[in-house]
């Protein structure tokens, strides 16, 4: 079952050249049944990784471009008076979809960010007290600029912890910087994507994750981790409990991945800072923040025995 995931990676690095990290945590956060940040430059292929993920799993798939003048009702929709009815209908906005990409998510306002926090966490959206649920299997993919580059707002901390994973894409090397020069064109490579995996096969392989073994030492191992970034005074808040069971989850994923039907420290170790850096603020930071808590948690990496 998790083979097919193997057939999905392998598919999307021939669009996503020299990113097979990346490809494999954002598969892990997929199979976890989180959510994915991506933060990095515009240019490196943040959108193309999204797209070409929905393709390959045979999910639907809406993008939506954040800017500072968006507001709630363009992400989850509104309803319009119908004469011919002489009542209102609702008109689903694109958050009813099963991928969602809410590309350069940190240049709309906060109060316009608050509108996926319902739809993220419980996989529904309230609109004047009618509950609508969301096609599930359901998936947020979020591209963020920069912090420092202009017109972007700061994701507040709510936003960011409903994200299982933050992950940075980074500059191809010279050799997958010459495959995409040389190369065809890669919005042509996605329009000739197949269906690797299908919607169903992908929602069986998220049940059967629950089956992934986790040993007693191991979550002892997890809760170390947790407590060590609640004291020391590294950072302003320590990790959560969902952060906690978010980190667990996606250590089983990973375990999946690598073949395993139980959780090894390893495994904790890999996804440790892409599930976890982002949602921690530092107490003193000379430089990038994020930068700075990926430094921080590694910190801990090494002081925490397993």
């Amino acid at each position: 079952m998790f083979d097919k995931l193997h057939a999905v990676a392998r598919q999307v690095g021939h669009v996503i050249v020299g990113k097979d990290l990346q490809i494999r945590q954002a598969l892990a956060c997929l199979l976890a049944g989180g959510h994915l940040l991506i933060e990095d430059v515009p240019g490196v292929g943040k959108t193309t990784l999204a797209h070409a993920l929905a393709i390959s799993l045979g999910l639907k798939f809406n993008r939506l471009q954040f800017t500072s003048d968006l507001l709630p009702a363009d992400v989850i929709g509104i309803s319009i008076f119908n004469r011919e009815k002489n009542d209102f209908v609702f008109h689903p906005g694109p958050v009813f979809t099963q991928v969602l990409l809410a590309d350069e998510i940190n240049r709309a306002t906060p109060k316009t960010q608050s509108a996926l926090l319902e739809a993220m966490e419980e996989r529904q959206v309230t609109v004047e007290g009618v509950t609508r649920d969301l096609p599930q299997p359901y998936f947020v993919i979020a591209t963020q600029n920069p912090a420092n580059q202009i017109g972007t707002f700061q994701l507040p901390e709510s936003q960011l912890d409903r994200f299982m994973m933050c992950v940075a894409i980074g500059y191809p090397d010279a050799a997958a910087e010459r495959a995409l020069l040389m190369g065809e064109d890669r919005r042509a490579m996605l329009r000739s994507l197949p269906v690797a995996m299908h919607p169903e096969q992908l929602l069986q392989a998220q049940q059967a994750l629950r089956e992934i073994h986790v040993s007693a030492p191991l979550v002892n191992y997890v809760q170390a981790l947790a407590q060590a970034t609640r004291q020391g005074g590294l950072f302003a808040e320590g990790m959560s409990p969902r952060a906690a069971i978010a980190l667990l989850q996606a250590a089983r994923a990973w375990a999946a991945l690598e073949g395993r039907n139980h959780v090894i420290p390893e495994d904790v170790q890999d996804v440790l800072v892409p599930t976890v850096a982002h949602r921690l603020r530092p107490l003193k930071s000379t430089g990038s923040s994020a930068l700075a808590s990926r430094d921080l948690v590694q910190q801990i990496l090494k002081s925490v025995p397993v």
